[in-house]
């Protein structure tokens, strides 16, 4: 079972690569040096650990011999991320590398002087994490999963497997800080892609029933979930609807692909993960967060599951497979 207190990187290949060498060897009539602490602050171990391992085992990194990773995961409850966060912040690690606009929210509030590398966050500018994307300008820095215009080539796309999807239901929590921002670029890409978009507000797992039968009323044709940490951690349940209720599923993570959905297209959250390593690098090498500009996503995926179309009645256009899709 994975320690989900301490991530020690046994899963998905084992043990991180051979040691970083360096000149100075440690003698066994040394007092062994005190190794820099990384702390982590995300949801759940899950793939994109892979990519984090393998950016810090390409720099050299390994876990228990040149850096400590210690773990804190909040697994979708977010009153979990304060004690969470202050718990890094108290065990004085050297960075704390955290995942999602709250969970960065948490951890700048527990601190201000140890550096934070944000491995994905949305609208970090505008949710007043960093100062600019250019110049951060306090103890955070890192990489934003948002990206021009995402919103407008995923409706694209969905229309391109679904022809006849006109009416998406959005499911999106609006007392979240940034998904209103998120949720202002879906209504303005939705006309231009030939869609109506019917919001379905979900704060709480417990809004899930309601928010169903409300899409089963409307007729809605097709489901959209934001990738938010309710969402996120139910993404079985809302793939489980969305397949009885015979509607295409939109999704901007893969993973929700993975539990069953349809599509999903976004940036690819282990490519980020394994950029955050270089953050990390560097500020171990004496790079300050304020200094390091805001990077945006570079690698996209596209991801369909099979076993979903089929069951939906849907053949794939050649276009997707022209533009990369990958299937599950």
């Amino acid at each position: 079972m994975i320690d989900r207190r301490r991530f020690i990187g046994t899963f998905a290949g084992g043990m991180l690569a051979a040691p970083f060498v360096t000149s100075a060897q440690v003698t066994s009539a040394q007092q062994p040096a005190k190794l820099p602490i990384i702390g982590i602050l995300a949801s759940e171990v899950g793939a994109h650990w892979e990519g984090f391992r393998e950016g810090m085992r390409d720099l050299g990194y390994v876990d228990g011999r040149n850096v400590t990773l210690e773990g804190r995961w909040f697994e979708g409850r977010t009153d979990r991320l304060p004690g969470l966060a202050l718990e890094l912040a108290q065990l004085d690690v050297n960075i704390i590398v955290a995942a999602g606009t709250q969970a960065i929210r948490a951890a700048k509030d527990a601190t201000s002087t140890i550096p934070i590398v944000m491995a994905l966050s949305a609208y970090p500018d505008k949710m007043g994490l960093v100062q600019s994307l250019a110049h951060p300008g306090g103890n955070v820095t890192g990489l934003s999963n948002v990206s021009p215009d995402l919103m407008g080539k995923r409706f694209q796309l969905l229309k391109e497997i679904a022809p006849k999807v006109s009416r998406v239901a959005v499911m999106w929590n609006p007392a979240s800080a940034v998904e209103p921002n998120g949720f202002r670029e879906t209504l303005a890409a939705a006309p231009v892609a030939g869609v109506v978009v019917q919001s379905i507000e979900v704060r709480t797992p417990d809004d899930y029933t309601a928010a169903f039968a409300t899409m089963t009323q409307s007729r809605v044709d097709a489901v959209f979930p934001f990738g938010n940490p309710v969402n996120f951690k139910n993404r079985q349940l809302i793939g489980d609807f969305a397949s009885k209720s015979q509607l295409p599923s939109l999704y901007d993570e893969r993973l929700f692909v993975e539990s069953g959905g349809l599509l999903s297209y976004g940036p690819s959250f282990i490519d980020l993960w394994r950029r955050a390593a270089t953050y990390v690098d560097k500020i171990l090498k004496g790079a300050k967060p304020a200094d390091m500009p805001v990077e945006q996503p570079t690698k996209f995926e596209l991801v369909i599951n099979l076993k979903t179309a089929t069951a939906l009645g849907i053949k794939i256009p050649q276009s997707m497979w022209d533009r990369g899709a990958e299937t599950v």
